[in-house]
């Protein structure tokens, strides 16, 4: 791990800074949208904004670099990230929703762009240690864990108007990320003066392994953004769980996302990706058990420690998985694919979240993930047959 080279490192600290907003927003969003939406149903639409602008953005985001190079365009998104913390700030003290959704979403189409440094990571080094240079930049997120939430906190007390502070220091924190990009040794360089060239995807898109990592990273932060968008509104407007409780639910969960990144990209290496993609849906039917025994501060804290492991392992499992889908030429078509339909995914989830929350409950909550996770295994258990016929029949035709 320690042989990777500067770049990675450099990305692995700026994902620590960027991705504390995201925590941030994950802890207070609702908690700001209970205070300034016309109903609680829409409580958890900023948070849901944020993920549908992260959608937006991705596909101008990844044609973007593919025409000027990572590096311009990581620059500007940690501008737009900044500026539109300021702005949530703004909307927060003139308590104005509407401009606190503009905010939220101007923020997800900056994560759209952040979100592409793991490709950059994984650019850096060679195919063989492509596992561990994406294990080593999600581990940007045990710092996030930590800093996140506590931003939320510590920016809540500088000034009178609840939660004005804590988005004041997160859009100086993204401002610190603008700099650390200058030091982020460009991995694509476009021809100068030529238009990027149509490429044709379709044989990726029917492969099996194409159709794995990207329903893999889809149902991965789907369900784990559906669970935790829900899990901190549920907790403190419907259970009698304080703030502080939320607090370190979201904190535990933040850090069961990154830290198995220790030790993740090793299993990959070890047992297959395959296997670990499986391990991750395992994992995420145990969350559900566990979130739907009680509702003591313990189960909670459990589930989302258990959400955050297999979160893991389904969007580190496909991540890995998805280069090995496609060539060089074809690389930004297929990523942007991903990334829209992970965030798109994501996005729905989000805005459900809170809805099905307050018309289902909680127990609904669970159900509902629950058939989801059943879907995921059918199509996983489909596709490695259809893997497994084909290498049969090309044995066969050798023999």
């Amino acid at each position: 791990m320690f042989t990777l080279p500067r770049n990675v490192w450099i990305l692995t600290l700026i994902l620590a800074l960027a991705m504390s907003a995201g925590a941030m927003m994950v802890m207070v969003g609702g908690l700001v949208g209970t205070n300034l939406a016309p109903s609680q149903g829409l409580a958890t639409l900023p948070v849901a904004m944020m993920i549908i602008g992260t959608a937006a953005g991705v596909l101008p985001v990844t044609r973007a670099m593919g025409r000027v190079g990572r590096k311009p365009i990581f620059l500007t998104v940690a501008l737009i990230a900044s500026l539109a913390s300021f702005l949530a700030a703004v909307s927060i003290y003139v308590e104005y929703f509407a401009l606190f959704l503009l905010a939220t979403f101007l923020l997800g189409i900056a994560i759209s762009g952040f979100q592409q440094i793991r490709f950059a990571a994984m650019e850096s080094v060679d195919l063989e240690r492509a596992p561990r240079a994406a294990s080593t930049v999600l581990l940007g997120g045990l710092a996030a864990a930590i800093i996140g939430p506590e931003l939320a906190t510590l920016g809540n007390q500088l000034l009178p108007t609840a939660y004005v502070g804590s988005f004041m220091l997160m859009g100086v924190l993204c401002l610190v990320c603008m700099g650390l990009f200058c030091f982020f040794a460009e991995t694509h360089r476009p021809t100068p003066n030529s238009e990027p060239q149509k490429v044709d995807i379709k044989d990726v898109l029917c492969k099996p392994s194409f159709i794995i990592a990207v329903s893999a990273s889809v149902v991965g932060y789907a369900l784990m953004s559906f669970i935790m968008t829900a899990t901190p509104v549920h907790m403190h407007v419907n259970t009698p769980h304080t703030l502080e409780h939320a607090k370190w639910v979201i904190q535990s969960h933040i850090l069961a996302m990154y830290l198995p990144s220790l030790f993740s990209g090793l299993l990959i290496a070890k047992l297959g990706v395959y296997r670990v993609i499986a391990a991750g849906l395992i994992i995420y039917l145990l969350t559900i058990m566990v979130g739907s025994i009680d509702s003591q501060l313990i189960n909670y804290w459990s589930a989302l420690i258990l959400l955050g492991i297999g979160w893991n392992f389904l969007f580190l499992g496909g991540t890995v998985l998805l280069p090995q889908t496609h060539t060089a030429k074809q690389k930004f078509q297929v990523q942007s694919i991903n990334e829209f339909a992970v965030f798109s995914a994501q996005g729905l989830a989000a805005l459900g979240a809170g809805a099905l929350l307050f018309v289902l409950g909680w127990q609904g909550l669970m159900l509902t993930s629950f058939i989801i996770i059943c879907c995921q295994t059918f199509l996983l258990a489909w596709q490695a047959w259809r893997i497994k016929s084909a290498r049969i029949s090309q044995l066969s035709g050798e023999s």
